[in-house]
């Protein structure tokens, strides 16, 4: 009898201190977690981020500026080629074209070709069928080349869509306080910036098989501002996905590439 009492007791006693040891266990386990749910960036480290969303959005506003307008490129004849009081020029971007008809009177004297396109006159603009029936573009007697003018459309359209995920991402990073999100963020800007480069490149080689289409018209052609617009968007997204590829990093490289004085003595 006393000796299942004790056997018991010692039982119990094993028992009660298991019990401890494990409630102990998941106590500790639940702190180990709530100190690594609460890890939350620093107030400057959240304003560094801040800053370079700002270069992020600067480029993606350049990039919808430079999409959605139709000075790509300018062509243009020369201004005395009708033989009357009016020449005729034509711009175009990504979704449409306009064939503008301006007076040879309000031209610099000293330019051989007619424009610019700011001048007060006639505009005729139509959107290209590229995308609906798939026809090509005539302008001036020269055929477009509708592959080419599609490529370039859909990079741009590519790194629009690449763009907003990476803003999405940046949101939910400094929503959220992690910096975890920082990583996927900086690809989607840094591929969104080439993306938008090699839509300016593929649109200028789509200018350049306009114009040996037909050689009948004579024509200057040069690049607009929509274009210094998007190429600009490119460099600047890049520049964004770089910053913050380097603050996503655990450690400060300026700090690692310069150690300060007092830390190398």
């Amino acid at each position: 009898m006393w000796s299942n009492f004790f056997v018991q007791q010692d039982e119990d006693g094993r028992i009660g201190v298991a019990g401890v040891g494990q409630a102990g266990g998941l106590g500790g386990m639940k702190g180990v977690r709530g100190q690594r749910r609460t890890h939350k960036m620093s107030d400057s480290q959240e304003g560094k981020i801040k800053l370079a969303f700002f270069v992020a959005i600067v480029g993606v506003t350049l990039t919808v500026l430079g999409m959605g307008t139709e000075f790509w490129v300018e062509l243009a004849q020369p201004k005395n080629f009708s033989g009357n009081q009016t020449c005729q020029m034509a711009h175009y971007g990504l979704w449409k074209g306009c064939i503008r008809t301006l007076w040879v009177a309000d031209i610099d004297p000293e330019r051989t070709s007619c424009g610019p396109a700011e001048l007060p006159g006639d505009s005729n603009c139509t959107y290209f069928k590229f995308f609906t029936s798939g026809e090509n573009a005539v302008i001036f007697k020269k055929t477009t080349n509708k592959n080419l003018n599609l490529a370039a459309a859909i990079l741009a359209l590519l790194s629009l869509t690449l763009m907003v995920m990476g803003s999405i991402c940046i949101a939910m990073s400094l929503s959220k306080g992690v910096p975890f999100f920082l990583k996927p963020a900086s690809f989607c800007f840094i591929l969104s910036g080439v993306l938008v480069l090699l839509s300016v490149l593929v649109f200028h080689q789509s200018v350049l098989a306009l114009l040996s289409s037909d050689h009948s018209v004579p024509l200057h052609h040069e690049m607009s501002w929509s274009v210094a617009c998007v190429g600009s968007a490119g460099g600047i997204l890049i520049l964004g996905g770089f910053l913050f590829i380097l603050l996503s990093l655990p450690f400060s490289p300026w700090q690692k590439c310069f150690p300060h004085k007092n830390s190398a003595t």
